[in-house]
């Protein structure tokens, strides 16, 4: 029977009970009187009995009979397996601890180092090799002096699940990548999970892992960067060794001016917070390019244990700033290089250089005036609106302290650079005849007490190293004992045969006393013009004499007057432009 003759089936009989009634009803007078009475108690009796007969009809087919079977079996069966799988969900929960890390938050970097240090982990199978470093964070061996060329880096790989024990606990790391959507940017992200009743495991697990890594970075500070995919988020890039304070030589009192108002500052939250004055700190460091500045933030941050967080301008709008800025943690310092260069074309107001302005850094102006002429230097998305609400405005994070350079100090719009955003202004100068002779010093000071220092004996002293006008060919041709002279064999005669010299890296320097060394530092700072040369230059230009301090000193009015014929060079070069 198919389902259009059991439909009939059903309505025939329904029919049928429905005339049934009609004619008992027509029969008797008085009951029908009753009937008409009692009406709806009739209907509502009825209507059960009909259910029934269909209900028993229905029932009768025993193909609706197994779709019953079928329904109550895989209900029950569903009831089960929910129940099961929320007793499991409860028991695992009760047993297991989970914890996320995301990539940019300095938990993550505590516990990929604090992995990297398990015993298990060293055995590991199935690990991502990669050659860019990652910092402190993943190396497993440490970077010597021996190593050759790139050397591997590895990480737990994507997906894969390693255990761990701690403290007899069973712990399982899986280290995962999580899509940021339709720009193609992603996160990494480290899932944790500990075999334990108790809670508390996991706090000690965390503390052991920061205790760790602050250890492990007691000499190290870490440099992280907004992430360029997306750029709203902070990343590890890399981390560096602590720069000493003492190598860096800048004019008497600027290094502990620098230093000493940052440390009182850090120490101040509280005076700040009564008053209520916000907790910021904002510092302004401009002069001529390879003067200090950059190598003078590094070491302040090495000196107050905070770690450098470092802005890239271009990859951010008004919207990612202010997330940035907002993410990071209470003592940390902001880097914000050349800001001159971001903003000169997309902020500023006024970029003619004012009476403060150096003549090299006017004429830096003036070819980035041109340069934005040319179309370039249009791609910065941050405004100055944006940027003032980020540093200062009500959402803007408290605690830090924020560094900013430029080469070019007129360009800057006066809203920036205003007391509240950028407290202190410093001016770092051209080299000083102070700063050539302690650079001097820096380079070729004995490491041992003067005492171990055998003189060199074949150098004459202050008062007999010549002139350089007054060097003989006999002073030219005797070599000092670390430079090496090396003949290429040929089949060319002696007079033609090329002479190759120069210092192998390898070499050591003479062994000069430290009275020697500062007698030979005044002799170079002598021949240093006053305001002449950047610090990055007198760096360069010793480098190319590190085992050599007397040639340093010979060679050093040469040196001079080549800088002074290049800088005339480019004055020319840049006057023709303008004329141009």
């Amino acid at each position: 029977m198919d389902s259009v003759d059991l439909v009939q089936t059903v309505l025939s009989t329904f029919a049928a009970m429905t005339m049934a009634n009609g004619n008992s009803t027509r029969d008797n007078a008085t009951v029908a009187q009753q009937n008409t009475t009692s009406s709806p108690l009739s209907h509502s009796q009825a209507l059960p009995a009909v259910a029934s007969t269909i209900l028993s009809m229905l029932l009768s087919y025993s193909a609706l009979r197994d779709w019953a079977k079928l329904l109550i079996i895989g209900s029950v069966i569903e009831t089960c397996r929910r129940v099961v799988m929320n007793g499991w969900q409860t028991l695992h929960e009760s047993v297991w601890i989970s914890a996320s890390f995301e990539e940019d938050d300095s938990s993550y970097n505590w516990i990929l180092h604090w992995f990297s240090s398990r015993p298990q982990w060293r055995n590991a199978r199935t690990v991502d090799v990669s050659t860019r470093p990652f910092g402190l964070i993943p190396g497993i061996r440490n970077i010597t002096e021996d190593d050759k060329g790139e050397k591997p880096w590895y990480l737990p790989s994507l997906s894969e699940t390693y255990t761990v024990w701690y403290k007899g606990h069973y712990v399982r790391l899986t280290r995962r990548r999580q899509d940021e959507g339709v720009w193609g940017g992603h996160r990494e992200i480290l899932q944790l999970s500990i075999l334990a009743l108790r809670r508390g495991i996991l706090n000690e697990l965390l503390t052991d892992a920061m205790d760790a890594y602050k250890t492990a970075q007691e000499h190290l500070i870490s440099i992280y960067v907004n992430e360029a995919s997306g750029g709203d988020y902070w990343r590890c890039s890399t981390t560096r060794p602590k720069r000493p304070l003492n190598s860096i030589i800048l004019d008497p009192g600027i290094k502990d001016l620098l230093l000493n108002d940052a440390r009182d500052f850090l120490n101040s939250r509280s005076w700040y917070q009564a008053r209520g004055i916000p907790f910021r700190r904002g510092y302004l460091l401009h002069g001529a390019p390879g003067s200090g500045k950059t190598s003078m933030i590094h070491s302040i941050a090495g000196e107050l244990d905070l770690n450098v967080y470092v802005i890239s301008l271009s990859r951010t709008d008004d919207s990612s700033l202010a997330k940035l800025l907002g993410d990071l943690p209470d003592r940390c310092i902001i880097l914000m290089e050349d800001i001159d260069a971001a903003f000169r074309h997309g902020i500023s107001r006024n970029s003619t250089p004012d009476d403060k302005t150096t003549p090299a850094n006017a004429s830096k102006g003036n070819h980035a005036d041109q340069s934005h002429d040319d179309g370039l230097g249009t791609g910065i998305r941050v405004t100055l609106s944006g940027l003032l609400n980020a540093l200062d405005g009500v959402a803007a994070q408290e605690g830090r302290l924020l560094f900013a350079t430029t080469n070019f100090y007129g360009a800057l719009d006066p809203a920036l650079s205003r007391p509240g955003r950028m407290d202190l202004h410093v001016e770092f100068k051209l080299a000083s005849k102070y700063q050539a002779a302690e650079l001097f010093k820096c380079f070729y000071l004995p490491e041992q007490n003067d005492s171990e220092c055998s003189p060199y004996t074949d150098t004459p002293s202050n008062s007999e190293i010549p002139a350089r006008s007054d060097i003989t060919d006999d002073d030219q041709k005797r070599d000092p004992p670390t430079e090496k002279t090396i003949l290429l064999s040929s089949p060319m005669s002696s007079d033609d045969s090329p002479i190759i010299s120069g210092t192998t890296h390898g070499t050591r320097a003479p062994k000069l006393s430290r009275q020697e060394i500062t007698q030979l530092s005044s002799r170079f700072a002598e021949a240093i013009p006053e305001r002449m040369c950047s610090m990055a230059s007198l760096q360069c230009y010793l480098m190319t004499y590190k085992t050599r301090p007397e040639a340093a000193v010979l060679e050093a009015a040469a040196w001079v007057e080549a800088e002074r014929s290049k800088k005339r060079r480019a004055t020319g070069d840049e006057a023709v432009l303008r004329k141009m």
